[in-house]
């Protein structure tokens, strides 16, 4: 029997269930991240723009986007609590022994949260009752507090890559941590503004994503342009820098992780000009079916040069490298992002070069059609990306300290798969009121666009901030349009 199939029947059989229902929480809870991380600064930009022009049109977007963030924070709540749990109960081998050195990145995650709660109550609060300035100048710390939380789950997560900052004992237990050395390890920094920009990239197109498909639907008033453009301009600024951060933090893995390096390449064997395999499919005797290979690029790739050594998955025992399976399921979803990232930037490169020649939007409707589906493909990217950081480790929880197997819970299998049950309909019914509340929301505002007339919709019936005024059945407010029955609009 092969050696690979060996360690995986000695595995215990919690293992599967933990693992299925980590994958499952943690896929389910990055689908909000973008959001939360960068809708704060997408919001405030918004905001800004409106304030300095005037313009009633863009604090009206600005003033829904902080009520979907909201939501947004809500759920997030559930499902990054969830997750929280589950790391002390499904892996307390880990949390038991290396929660010293780590588990600052977990403190600071958890202020940064508490943070983020107060200062979207306050920017929500006062919109209608804060003087302009001090309303949008106490909106400002909301994308730091929001990047903070985002250094928390990174430096965890980093730490787990490249393990530093302790000594070990006769017993193999850590000791005399170095927080600053745990916090910022050699991978923190490539996979932080990885991260970072991921956010703010796929938060941007998210966004843009669903005004793109109102204006495919013929909305093309100002109300829709302006919420397209601006989120969408600032997606494809950054689209080229995610491109250059994530050539970088690959060739970071190749130095500081070359095993999982293999893996997300396919490489089997140490070599020189080792040839670029686009999909395909690794063998346990090392072949590899399907795909498309590109003679020597992976090389070139991984150190500018033809001859650069590759280190291959065999350089290591079985036990301490992915399996074949998984090897192909880490390069899988590695092929997948960086075709999704060069799909992005042929996009952004499109809107520029209309931008710049014409000074205005394109025009033809397939541009729109990939713009609202570029949203959902940078989501699926993000979660790629993800899926390439934890697979490729495998089987190592702490890189070369501690193995998954070793971290695993002792409770019983059948407990844990009925408790990954539980999680599933739980999270069924969160993402599904999430939904109704956003589709609610959506409705009550086209209601109040349609009630406001010709003109551009104003955030309040009166004026952008000051104190909600009492408005007569059949008085008109003073923006001049229409007012519901029951006074002023909600």
């Amino acid at each position: 029997m092969h050696t690979a199939v060996l360690v995986l029947a000695d595995a215990p059989a919690q293992l599967l269930p933990a693992r299925s229902m980590m994958a499952f929480t943690l896929a389910s809870h990055i689908i909000l991240v973008p959001l939360g991380v960068a809708l704060p600064l997408i919001t405030l930009i918004m905001h800004g723009y409106g304030l300095r022009r005037g313009d009633p049109t863009a604090l009206l977007l600005a003033r829904r986007w902080s009520a979907v963030m909201a939501v947004q924070f809500a759920i997030g709540v559930v499902t990054g609590t969830v997750l929280s749990f589950e790391f002390g109960l499904l892996w307390p081998g880990m949390m038991g022994r290396w929660g010293d050195v780590f588990g600052i990145g977990f403190g600071v995650e958890a202020w940064a949260f508490f943070l983020e709660a107060v200062l979207i109550a306050i920017y929500l609060y006062g919109w209608r009752r804060l003087p302009a300035r001090t309303h949008f100048l106490l909106g400002l710390p909301l994308p730091a507090a929001a990047l903070l939380g985002a250094f928390g789950i990174l430096a965890a997560n980093s730490w787990m890559n490249t393990p530093r900052g302790f000594t070990l004992d006769q017993a193999g237990n850590p000791v005399d941590v170095d927080i600053w050395k745990a916090v910022f390890t050699p991978m923190f920094g490539p996979q932080y503004w990885h991260f970072v920009v991921a956010m703010l990239v796929t938060a941007g197109y998210v966004t843009a994503g669903v005004y793109a498909a109102g204006m495919l639907r013929g909305r093309r008033d100002r109300y829709h342009r302006l919420g397209f453009t601006v989120p969408f301009t600032l997606a494809a600024v950054f689209t080229p820098v995610q491109f250059m951060l994530g050539d970088s933090i690959a060739r970071q893995v190749f130095q500081k992780q070359p095993v999982k390096f293999a893996a997300m390449e396919i490489v089997w064997k140490t070599d020189t000009h080792v040839p670029e395999y686009l999909f395909g499919r690794l063998h346990p005797d090392g072949s590899i079916s399907g795909g498309i290979r590109i003679p020597q690029l992976d090389s070139v790739l991984a150190g500018f040069r033809t001859d650069t050594k590759v280190t291959g998955l065999t350089s290591v025992p079985a036990g301490d490298r992915p399996t074949p399976a998984q090897a192909t399921i880490a390069h899988w979803t590695f092929d997948i992002m960086v075709g999704i990232g060069s799909l992005l930037a042929l996009l952004a490169l499109w809107y520029a070069l209309i931008w710049l020649r014409r000074r205005r939007l394109p025009r033809t409707p397939w541009f729109y059609r990939c713009a609202a589906v570029a949203g959902v493909a940078s989501v699926a990217a993000v979660e790629c990306g993800w899926i390439t950081t934890e697979v490729g480790r495998q089987p190592w929880i702490v890189y070369q300290n501690m193995r998954v197997a070793e971290a695993v819970t002792s409770t019983r299998a059948g407990s844990l798969w009925t408790m990954f049950a539980l999680v599933v309909v739980v999270y069924v019914f969160v993402f599904g009121s999430f939904l109704a509340v956003l589709l609610r929301m959506r409705t009550r505002w086209r209601l109040d666009d349609a009630e406001g007339g010709p003109r551009p919709p104003a955030p309040e019936t009166d004026t952008p901030y000051g104190p909600r005024s009492t408005v007569a059945a059949d008085a008109t407010p003073a923006g001049g349009g229409s007012s519901p029955p029951t006074g002023s609009r909600p």
